[in-house]
């Protein structure tokens, strides 16, 4: 009977811990600069639990899947959820007019909600 108990606490034990899951863009500012280059102000939402699990960067990615633009996230944003950072002198090749906006954490890597953003010329 005790071995039964101890496996029955053992599936549902990770159930009651937090989970932070994936980052997700959730909203996306872009202007265009003097310059040509382009401004990024992205909001993003995870649920960092501490240095283990935090949303650490995002990208700017262009339509044939090269990164365009990358924003390190130097520390956990606990506290601070959604939170919005930016990344200025995004040079954007010319004839592209629409650009994906990902985000990546600590443990997951990349897969959260992206946004795919129209930019202005």
């Amino acid at each position: 009977m005790k071995i039964h108990l101890l496996v029955l606490l053992l599936i549902l034990l990770p159930l009651n811990l937090p989970h932070a899951g994936e980052a997700d863009v959730t909203a996306v500012t872009v202007r265009k600069e003097p310059g040509g280059t382009f401004r990024f102000d992205v909001t993003v939402s995870h649920a960092d639990t501490g240095w283990d699990h935090y949303a650490d960067k995002w990208d700017v990615v262009g339509p044939d899947e090269n990164v365009l633009g990358t924003r390190v996230l130097h520390h956990p944003h606990v506290n601070e959820q959604p939170f919005t950072r930016s990344i200025s002198g995004v040079t954007i090749p010319e004839g592209v007019t629409s650009v994906t906006v990902r985000a990546h954490d600590s443990v997951h890597g990349y897969g959260g909600v992206p946004a795919a953003v129209a930019l202005p010329r």
